[in-house]
């Protein structure tokens, strides 16, 4: 600064500048702690942040529609084995299976959809719980339903008569039969929701249950003329078939379709299974009567974390370490698409876009 005009202050020019070196930095050495030592990290580590999880793609039988058509498909061709031996096929004879045949057919099929899931995700202990009210309630449904399907059918049948159709190659036939098993797919659907305790499972259960058994129904008898007739034991195993597979299947499709808020594992032992969040308050951890069961991970508390939901809010409230994108939470207002991950579990939160 010059002395005579002190109020010049500093000039700095381009070239001065230009001619400006900086001196190179030189990286810190990271050096790994002895073997037995113990470390705490370094500053070059994030504090807090979730352990690396990779994303593994999803498995066709943790989907709704898959685990809960082959349930049906089972229940209804073990009821079919039951009661086949003992079936009548003359009009004129009547023996126990031909009154029991569907009643059992619901029964076990409601059986199959009140544990499918708990299977799917490895909880014996649920599944055990939920076989013990499944199979009963079916039983009582189907029972009872079986004389509300028949009036139903004969109705329709009357009907078919007024139209002059009196065999079973006109599809008025087949709409009447498929008219009355809804009755019996609303049944299974019913007690998929009592077993879940859940009201609008039960919806869902209900509608997908009576869409998949109007199918059944309708492909029954153009099934039973194309594998041997309408008294051939095959046909009817082909034809029960169908209808539990059409039933279960459509109940999982409805209840994805119309789910409001869910969780979807992106990684770990049950990737691509989406868990629909029904409940106020839906548990998560290592019990296997929680709401979200996880398994193989000795670090998940019995009840590690909670999702209460409040109107349009979902609330996480965790009770051990829990990562809301990478960040540790102990209370979290979740938001659609927020990475959720609790052990070696990592979930996608979803929920449906409000207009």
């Amino acid at each position: 600064m010059s002395t005579t005009n002190p109020e010049k202050g500093i000039k700095i020019t381009l070239d001065d500048l230009a001619n400006v070196h900086l001196a190179e930095s030189i990286p810190m050495p990271i050096v790994p702690p002895e073997p037995g030592s113990r470390s705490y990290g370094t500053i070059t580590e994030a504090s807090g942040q979730a352990p690396a999880t990779e994303l593994e793609r999803g498995n066709l039988l943790l989907q709704g529609w898959f685990y809960l058509g082959a349930a049906g498909l089972i229940g209804a061709l073990l009821g079919w084995a039951i009661c086949e031996p003992g079936f009548v096929d003359d009009p004129r004879g009547f023996h126990w299976a031909d009154l029991l045949l569907m009643p059992v057919v619901v029964a076990l099929m409601a059986l199959g959809f009140g544990i499918a899931e708990s299977l799917v995700e490895r909880s014996m202990k649920k599944a055990l719980i939920r076989s013990a009210l499944a199979l009963p309630l079916g039983a009582i449904f189907g029972l009872i339903l079986y004389f509300l399907a028949n009036i139903v059918f004969s109705l329709g049948l009357s009907v078919c008569a007024e139209l002059g159709v009196n065999s079973n190659r006109s599809p008025a036939f087949w709409i009447a039969r498929a008219l009355a098993w809804t009755i019996f797919g609303a049944a299974g659907g019913l007690v998929y929701g009592i077993v879940g305790q859940s009201f609008k499972k039960g919806k869902f259960g209900v509608l997908g249950g009576v869409l998949g058994a109007g199918i059944g129904g309708i492909l029954f008898d153009p099934i039973s003329m194309g594998t041997g007739g309408p008294s051939a034991a095959l046909s009817r195993a082909f034809g029960l078939g169908i209808f539990g597979l059409a039933t279960g299947a459509m109940m999982g499709v409805v209840e994805s379709a119309l789910k409001d808020r869910w969780f979807y594992v992106t990684s770990g032992p049950l990737a691509g299974k989406q868990f629909i969040l029904y409940k106020p308050r839906t548990v998560i951890g290592s019990d296997q009567q929680s709401d979200i069961y996880l398994f193989k991970d000795s670090a998940i508390l019995p009840a590690h974390a909670a999702l209460e939901a409040n109107g349009a809010r979902m609330t996480l409230r965790a009770a051990g370490p829990v990562f809301v994108a990478g960040i540790p939470v102990s209370s979290r207002v979740l938001l659609d698409g927020d990475m959720v991950q609790i052990g070696r579990y990592t979930f996608r939160y979803k929920e449906k876009t409000r207009s």
